[in-house]
């Protein structure tokens, strides 16, 4: 009889961490799951791809939380002000996509030049 495991995952090389480490902040600009996925296969396998898509991943959760947060505020806000906030409003949800679409190409640049990136405002959920 035969083990059927699976042998591990060859380690990544530097180069490969780097990269892999920087599109998982490059993939914020489209939400939450790119830095996710890369986070859930590499992260055994890469030091700087483990510690920038943890941090991406926290970021882009926090994003999402904000999106929702500012959909509740700005829905309660058009109720009481009769739909004229709502001419307004929407510029909350604009703020939070433009900063996260920000930060991440930063991360990403930061990581790809060698570096590490922090995001200013994130909640570490993922440890």
């Amino acid at each position: 009889m035969t083990d059927a495991t699976p042998a591990p995952a060859a380690p990544l090389t530097p180069a490969e961490d780097k990269q892999w480490g920087s599109f998982a902040h490059l993939g914020g600009i489209i939400g939450f799951l790119p830095s996710l996925i890369i986070w859930l296969i590499f992260k055994d396998r890469g030091t700087i791809t483990n510690v920038e898509a943890k941090e991406a991943l926290n970021f882009q959760i926090t994003a999402a939380i904000a999106q929702v947060a500012v959909f509740i505020i700005n829905a309660i806000l058009t109720a009481v002000t009769f739909g004229i906030w709502g001419f307004i409003g929407w510029l909350l949800p604009l703020a939070v996509w433009v900063m996260s679409l920000i930060w991440s190409i930063m991360g990403f640049q930061k990581v790809n030049a060698g570096g590490s990136y922090r995001y200013p405002v994130s909640i570490r959920l993922i440890k």
